[in-house]
């Protein structure tokens, strides 16, 4: 046993320090698709965020690089460790320590995933509202990089419901941001500069996350459209309305046969208008009555008919349930029909019909494709891209970010740079922002330890 080794074993015991081939491979990617695994020459399982301080101090004394995991499901390769370096798991740092219905907040450990949570939460007739797709992904996941979901369109992203933090610093300081309080104004809200970090400010060991009454009424209504710049054109329009969706999102045709094939969706639309329409738009409703619903349900589909669609489907039960699940998995269905990358940039909603028309063109002037589905109500677009030449496909990709920023959006709306957006946003982002965020991750972390490659190219953290 190395010495590092033994300190390590010091701090989590030995039982929770694994080397070399003891490493499961799981450990050695995320869900990214373009970079090979990679094998962390450790891997370290503390139980508490005392045990995680010594962990951040012993790998700042030796130079090790950190990089911080939950359940391993992020899709920019920000939990993918580095050769030689330490990987922290947050597997035994799983429990839901509190939840407090007085202020409607649950206070988590960072290994708690979204599936836990929720039944924890479920007898208080609360949840916490953030869905990025996976039910599986853990709340220090969604904090580090900011996840959203289908249903931020009414409740937000992990930004707008992570009201407090416990975070380790890599000089081995434990500190707390914010609280059960929803108005800070005091000082730096360090809350927010770490969601989104991408585990290269601090290591975050507690999350005080905002609870919302559960409403179990709800309904999904699906309207093809023959033109897609009717479906954004509705958009607006639906957010107006004071229906409040829940979920708006839109899927493309492409995207939408493939979720069919992949999922087993028997959705009851005719092959006519399936094979005339050139996207879909998804309206998920909720309220505290099923009489309420039906009501709000009747204005939308009048509403949708008025507004271009070809026709309006009520979906209830297991076929609502299907289509939402299947919108979730659109990422493993791009990746059974062979995309080579996803991107999830975000616009703001009036420039989606400017962005994914140029950004086809764009595709298939490189002798590619694209298509994809997104958040039609707040301009995240997840596109798969079909680019076999890799030197053409990086040229593309860029173009493609080159061309969100234009429009006044920016490379990532929820997965986050990680280590395979990173070398784009060094090329396309301001410089002199870019500066200022080394400056204040070299503030955070003066060793550069903490997952570097991330945010910044390795050498330049």
């Amino acid at each position: 046993m190395s010495d590092l080794t033994a300190r390590f074993a010091q701090i989590v015991g030995t039982d929770n320090v694994l080397t070399g081939d003891a490493i499961s491979e799981d450990y050695s990617h995320d869900e990214e698709l373009t970079a090979p695994p990679q094998q962390p020459a450790y891997l370290a399982k503390p139980a508490s965020a005392e045990e995680v301080a010594q962990l951040l101090l012993a790998a700042s004394e030796h130079g090790v690089p950190v990089t911080a995991r939950g359940s391993g499901c992020g899709l920019s390769g920000a939990a993918r460790p580095l050769r030689g370096g330490l990987l922290i798991s947050f597997d035994r740092m799983n429990a839901v320590l509190e939840v407090d219905t007085v202020n409607q907040v649950a206070v988590v450990q960072p290994g708690v995933t979204l599936t836990e949570l929720d039944a924890a939460t479920l007898d208080a007739g609360l949840r916490y509202t953030v869905y990025p797709g996976e039910l599986s992904s853990s709340v220090g996941g969604n904090v580090g990089t900011n996840a959203g979901g289908m249903r931020a369109v009414k409740y937000g992203v992990a930004r707008h419901n992570v009201l407090g933090l416990q975070a380790v610093l890599p000089t081995g300081e434990i500190i707390r941001t914010g609280g059960k309080i929803a108005k800070v104004s005091t000082g730096y809200d360090l809350t927010q500069l770490i969601i989104g970090s991408e585990g290269t400010l601090a290591l975050v060991t507690e999350v005080i996350v905002k609870l919302h009454p559960r409403l179990d009424d709800s309904a999904t209504l699906l309207a093809p459209f023959a033109d897609f710049d009717q479906v954004m054109a509705a958009v607006p329009k639906i957010l107006a309305s004071g229906l409040g969706p829940y979920i708006l999102e839109y899927i493309d045709n492409v995207s939408m046969a493939a979720l069919v094939a992949t999922q087993d969706l028997e959705l009851g639309i005719p092959d006519s208008i399936r094979d005339s329409c050139e996207a879909y738009l998804v309206v998920a409703l909720e309220n505290r009555s099923a009489s309420r619903v039906l009501e709000d349900v009747e204005t939308a589909g009048e509403m949708l008919a008025e507004l271009g669609a070809v026709d309006v489907y009520v979906l209830e039960g297991s076929a609502a349930r299907k289509l939402i699940e299947g919108r979730e998995k659109a990422f493993w269905a791009a990746k059974a029909a062979g995309a080579d990358d996803i991107i999830d940039t975000v616009v703001p909603r009036a420039a989606m019909p400017k962005f994914l028309a140029t950004a086809r063109g764009l595709a298939s002037a490189a002798g590619g494709g694209a298509a994809g589905c997104g958040h039609a109500g707040d301009g995240n677009v997840h596109m798969a891209i079909v680019c076999k030449d890799p030197d053409k496909r990086k040229q593309l990709m860029a173009d493609i970010f080159a061309l969100a920023m234009e429009l006044g959006g920016a490379i990532s709306g929820e997965h986050g740079v990680g280590r395979a957006k990173t070398p784009y946003f060094l090329e396309l982002e301001d410089p002199a922002k870019i500066a200022l965020m080394r400056r204040i991750k070299r503030s955070f972390d003066p060793a550069g330890i903490l997952n570097p490659g991330v945010v910044f190219a390795a050498e330049q953290a």
